[in-house]
Order: C-alpha cells, then sequence, then structure tokens
C-alpha cells in the first residue's frame, strides 16, 4: 500500500480523525507495517504494550477473559490506549486470516501530538466525552441492579 493509501485507511479511524490529514501522513510515513499468517497472535493478554495497530487487511479475534470475543478488520483501531500510557494488553489478537497491520508506536503517536497541540486538545475532548459517556451507562447499569 502507498502512504496515502495509509492515510485514507487511518481517517477512516474515529481517535485518528480528528488529527487531521497532515498529522496523519506523519503516522502513517513513521509507522511500520507488519504481516501476520492465520493463527498468529499479534499480542497475548498481560504483554507490556508499547503501541496500537490499525488492521489494513483481514481480521483478528480478540479475546478478553474466556468470554468475549471480537473481530477486529480492516480500518478498526487495537490497543487504542497503548498509544498514551504504559500498561500491560488486557486481551489477546490472533490472526482469523491472513492480516497486516499498521503498527504506531506510543513515541510516534506522542510526537505527532507534541507538534500539533490543536490535534491533541481535540483528542483529549473526545476521550473525555467517551469516558464521561461510559461512566453514564455504567450508572444506569448500576440504577437498575440497585
Amino acid at each position: 500500500m502507498s502512504i496515502e493509501d495509509d492515510v485514507s485507511l487511518l481517517e477512516r479511524v474515529p481517535t485518528f480523525r480528528l488529527l487531521g490529514r497532515d498529522a496523519l501522513r506523519v503516522i502513517a510515513i513513521g509507522s511500520e507495517q507488519q504481516e501476520f499468517s492465520r493463527g498468529s497472535y499479534l499480542f497475548r493478554e498481560d504483554e507490556q504494550a508499547d503501541c496500537g495497530y490499525v488492521v489494513q487487511n483481514g481480521a483478528f479475534r480478540v479475546t478478553v477473559g474466556d468470554d468475549h470475543e471480537v473481530m477486529a478488520e480492516r480500518g478498526t483501531l487495537i490497543g487504542e490506549l497503548s498509544l498514551l500510557v504504559a500498561m500491560p494488553r488486557r486481551s489477546t489478537a490472533v490472526a482469523a486470516e491472513y492480516s497486516s497491520v499498521i503498527r504506531i508506536t506510543r513515541s510516534l503517536f506522542q510526537r505527532v501530538l507534541d507538534s500539533d497541540p490543536d490535534a491533541a486538545l481535540r483528542l483529549r475532548n473526545d476521550m473525555a466525552a467517551r469516558m464521561n459517556d461510559l461512566a453514564s451507562d455504567f450508572a444506569q447499569v448500576r440504577a437498575k441492579l440497585g
């Protein structure tokens, strides 16, 4: 894929869309592409995370514990919080078929945010809104159970 193809793919990711095309071009140029055969691990639960991944082609089964699984397909960002903070992985991701990803390191992502304070503010505001929505959802569930 070309850099422009990668930028177009990154624009489909809600978190990255907030950054703008110039920032996405920097991410596309500075990121790494990786390929995985069916059954290969992208990462395992409890591994230290230093990057996020955008599924370029194929799909990954992302499992949390024994009972929750989602499919991450083209254009899905896996490991969003790992772009911002050092933390262990809370899930395991396995290629469901031949797949490729764009690997974006935390250091690259933070350099992009440092170079564009307006983009960083947009991202912060979006994440704050999502956390507020999540807290509201928890409060509603708690009220129904209580």
